[in-house]
């Protein structure tokens, strides 16, 4: 199946830095990866960059060892777990810090898959409906599921950002690790809560558009959030499905350039 894809990041209009990074395999576009830092200034910009970093190499490492995809991904967040807390370790003024993570693998044969941790999340357009694919690791999810709160009341709820898990924490009770159902003419979005933080599902999903660019689609997303407030730092990864034999092509990003596509700051 025919990939094109774009990533963006922003710092927002009220930070003073950008906490977020993205890495996309742009050579064949085998798997994409967004992480939102939490710890401060220094400790939330090194904790997305560890796990971005780590996840990459990780996957680069590993995609010939026949591992499943399930077992894949775990063994990359649980590495890039590793290596987070082993940096707190290292600078105890980071001791504090930890990062959500959501990540996109398409293997070789078979049907992708995704894991997140966090409230970073992964949505899928299709045939003008948008559906949130991820379900976040928050106290707010949690209570919505279970009918404490309606999703308005969640959406302006104080409690809304306490994380119930993330990486860079010695007991990692939860890993969201799930096969994709995705065909020709999907779209997948991968997104920091920047965006949601700003944007309701019913006003993302106008901005997809069949054979639209990935990277007007994630620009426009990201201009949208900054006029509703950009309070946070706003990282978009597109993927658009089509048909014919796998292949990649990445746009290069337009805000917040790395050649490497790995962004920092909060």
């Amino acid at each position: 199946m025919k990939r094109l894809f774009a990533g963006l990041s922003d710092q927002g209009l009220v930070r003073k830095a950008n906490q977020d990074s993205y890495s996309i395999d742009e050579s064949e576009g085998r798997f994409f990866i967004v992480a939102d830092g939490m710890g401060g200034h220094a400790g939330g910009e090194e904790a997305s960059r560890i796990a971005a970093d780590t996840i990459r190499e990780f996957l680069l490492d590993n995609w010939q060892a026949q591992l499943q995809p399930h077992d894949l991904l775990e063994k990359a967040l649980l590495k890039a777990n590793q290596a987070i807390i082993q940096n707190q370790k290292d600078y105890p003024e980071r001791a504090d810090m930890g990062t959500t993570v959501v990540v996109v693998l398409f293997p070789e044969e078979g049907q992708p898959w995704c894991a997140h941790i966090g409230d970073s999340r992964l949505y899928r357009w299709r045939d003008a409906h948008l559906d949130q694919i991820t379900e976040d690791h928050t106290w707010i999810s949690q209570a919505v599921k279970s009918g404490l709160l309606t999703p308005d009341q969640a959406r302006h709820h104080p409690w809304r950002h306490v994380l119930a898990q993330c990486l860079g924490r010695e007991e990692l009770d939860e890993m969201g690790i799930q096969p994709l159902d995705v065909k020709a003419g999907d779209q997948l979005l991968l997104c920091s809560d920047g965006l949601t933080e700003e944007l309701a599902d019913e006003q993302i999903a106008p901005f997809f558009q069949p054979k639209q660019p990935c990277e007007t689609v994630a620009n426009a997303l990201i201009e949208a959030a900054k006029e509703e407030g950009g309070q946070d730092n706003i990282t978009v990864v597109l993927v658009a499905l089509g048909e014919g034999e796998a292949d990649g092509s990445q746009v290069a990003p337009t805000i917040d350039e790395d050649p490497t596509g790995d962004f920092n700051g909060e």
